[in-house]
């Protein structure tokens, strides 16, 4: 234990090896933050699309929609990464960090794509109706009746794919790019057992911290969103 303890201390007064995890650490926040934005954004037409009132011109969108949420989330992740880069983006000099943030972003919009389809239908139907005999357009309906309630039911679980999302990035070091995880790997290589805990368990320091941060912000959201409804959330 004291060696650990030793080692943990010469980890963090190396200037070397901090800078490695920092530079690791930046790419992971790089890649979860625009995967995150693409995942939503897309997910969110998804989930339009999977709720809009049938009609001819929509079979084919909600007939690829649902093809498309049912490949991706009955495949690994790690099969999905893999695709991306050996097979679809394949390309000389293509940027890594785009294929990684596409390949995350197009695996989260599947989820994303079901939560938000799971908050809109939690909306009464009723609702809707009071807002058509009131005279109200549907698209005023849905951005200021049904949007803001299927937000608030939402929040959590999207918090939820926000943390699988930056959990899920660890992979990236299976095609070689250098992200947290890798430069854990990569200041443990060579050493001893003790020497290979460090930089890994210091590594599961800046996850944990950032997950932590993100979980009480998504709380303090959700707090936020819920005082019309008089409940109190503990943080």
């Amino acid at each position: 234990m004291t060696d650990f303890f030793t080692k943990l201390i010469e980890l963090f007064n190396t200037p070397e090896y901090m800078d490695s995890l920092l530079r690791g650490f930046l790419l992971t926040i790089e890649i979860s933050f625009f995967a995150i934005l693409v995942g939503f954004a897309l997910g969110t037409i998804i989930a339009l699309i999977e709720t809009a009132k049938p009609s001819k011109w929509l079979i084919i969108p909600k007939w690829l929609c649902h093809i498309y949420t049912t490949i991706i989330r009955g495949t690994p992740m790690a099969l999905q990464l893999f695709i991306m880069f050996f097979i679809i983006f394949a390309i000389r000099d293509f940027p890594e960090l785009i294929t990684a943030v596409l390949a995350f972003g197009f695996n989260s919009a599947a989820y994303t794509s079901e939560i938000i389809r799971g908050g809109i239908l939690s909306v009464d139907k009723g609702q809707k109706e009071a807002g058509l005999a009131l005279g109200l357009k549907n698209s005023t309906i849905f951005r200021k009746i049904i949007a803001p309630q299927a937000i608030k039911n939402i929040i959590p679980a999207l918090g939820n794919e926000i943390v699988t999302v930056i959990k899920e990035t660890a992979i990236v070091s299976m095609v070689g790019m250098y992200d947290l995880n890798m430069a854990a790997k990569d200041i443990g290589s060579g050493h001893n057992l003790a020497s290979y805990i460090v930089p890994m368990f210091t590594a599961a320091l800046f996850y944990l911290a950032t997950i932590y941060l993100i979980t009480f912000l998504v709380r303090r959201l959700e707090k936020r969103l819920r005082k019309s409804d008089n409940q109190e959330y503990a943080i």
